[in-house]
């Protein structure tokens, strides 16, 4: 860690995750480096039994197929001091990232209610669902414990950090952060700022999504983004789409000095983020810019100090689509202009896990993590030939379609 300015950089010393067919870490490394996917294809008395309405089924572009989270609807009210009424009207993506964040901080070797630092948290939750379908029906008890209290208390997107904060005695910066499928970066950027800023010694960041209900299929519509069989294929000719899951995941984050003085596990290290938008310099407002996100990626790169030839790996967004594959590559092209070409690995976790909205993120964020301490890069699923309008033969990257070693160099291993 030579190059490395303690001051200046953050260190990874925690990680937890609950992703399909993964609740911990360790098995998320494992389904990953073994090419297994999370997404399941469903059957008839599985769609029904899960709620797919009959008039669904009988569209001939209801694509069967769906990632479910194991256990999203279990909770253990009682270790966090909570009646099983609280718990029950509780959104899943509140109570999962409560038990994510407690894993996280043991996972670092941290007793959340130690007050001799300031702890953090940013994060962002998805939709909630669950309110507008399971619980608004039940007009007795909304009436009984109060629309306020059902919203203020247990469901609503505002409050998913400081109830962590609440209910862990963490007594740092609390921020929920909203920026739809970017949501668990940006709180992990923010949570960088506020730790180099002296605002806190330790932070949580991450995210969580949960779908209500699970187990069901979904229409598949050309002009959205959703695919038409029921697989992710990042980066490939027969490419149509993402498919959405459900996941929460976090990362323990320190200044790397502090973490080097108390000598905590370092999974990683976070050099520098950047954060932009490109307002209105793209073709519609759900469409991505090749500008914009190259300036974001050169800015990184550039404030991290490192050349574009020393990355080995970039973990993408990657979603499948047919134009927004494309302008990605384009844009991280731009952004490593001069790299060697086909110098550096591409991959998506979407092709394991489905896109987890505002929990995406992080979830690439900690198999990045993962790859850089165990000195491997998983396959990206699904990749046979690629997208057409592609030219990945002209450009720095190519995708890693088969487990591979990624041994160190000259230099650290950097992703």
């Amino acid at each position: 860690m030579s190059d490395l300015d303690p001051n200046a950089h953050i260190a990874i010393v925690g990680l937890a995750c609950d992703f399909p067919q993964a609740a911990t870490p360790q098995q998320f490394w494992s389904n990953l480096i073994e090419g297994r996917c999370a997404v399941a294809d469903l059957d008839e008395a599985a769609l029904r039994a899960a709620g797919a309405s009959e008039s669904d089924l009988a569209q001939p572009n209801y694509v069967r197929a769906g990632v479910r989270l194991d256990g999203h609807d279990e909770f253990d009210a009682a270790f966090f001091g909570l009646s099983p009424r609280e718990a029950a009207v509780m959104d899943p993506q509140h109570r999962r990232f409560l038990q994510c964040a407690w894993n996280a901080l043991e996972d670092a070797g941290y007793r959340p209610d130690a007050h001799d630092r300031q702890t953090g948290v940013f994060a962002g939750s998805g939709m909630h669902w669950y309110l507008l379908r399971n619980l608004i029906g039940h007009r007795e008890l909304v009436s009984d414990m109060g629309e306020f209290l059902v919203r203020h208390l247990s469901n609503d997107k505002d409050f998913l950090s400081t109830r962590v904060s609440y209910q862990l005695d963490l007594r740092g910066p609390s921020l929920n952060v909203q920026t739809a499928c970017s949501t668990s970066l940006v709180a992990v950027h923010l949570a960088c700022q506020s730790l180099l800023a002296g605002e806190c010694d330790m932070a949580l960041a991450g995210g969580s999504t949960i779908e209500v209900p699970q187990g069901q299929g979904y229409l598949h519509r050309e002009e959205e983004v959703r695919s038409l069989d029921g697989r992710c294929r990042a980066f490939d000719a027969d490419s149509s789409g993402t498919v959405f899951g459900s996941g929460c995941g976090l990362v323990v984050l320190r200044r790397l000095g502090d973490a080097l003085h108390d000598g905590d596990h370092v999974v990683a290290v976070i050099r520098a983020t950047a954060i932009n938008n490109d307002g209105a310099g793209k073709a519609g407002y759900l469409a991505p810019s090749v500008d914009g996100q190259a300036e974001a990626i050169a800015t990184a790169l550039t404030l991290a100090g490192v050349d574009a030839d020393s990355l080995g790996y970039v973990e993408a967004h990657g979603t499948g689509t047919r134009l927004g594959d494309p302008i990605e590559v384009a844009a991280l092209s731009q952004a490593f202009d001069g790299a060697t070409a086909q110098g550096c690995a591409l991959g998506s976790v979407k092709t394991n896990i489905g896109h987890l909205d505002t929990a995406a993120g992080v979830a690439g964020l900690i198999k990045a993590a993962l790859c850089l301490q165990h000195g491997e890069l998983p396959p990206s699923l699904f990749y046979r030939r690629p997208n057409p309008e592609i030219d990945f033969a002209r450009s720095p990257f190519f995708v890693v379609s088969e487990r591979r070693a990624w041994p160190k160099t000259s230099g650290p291993r950097r992703a």
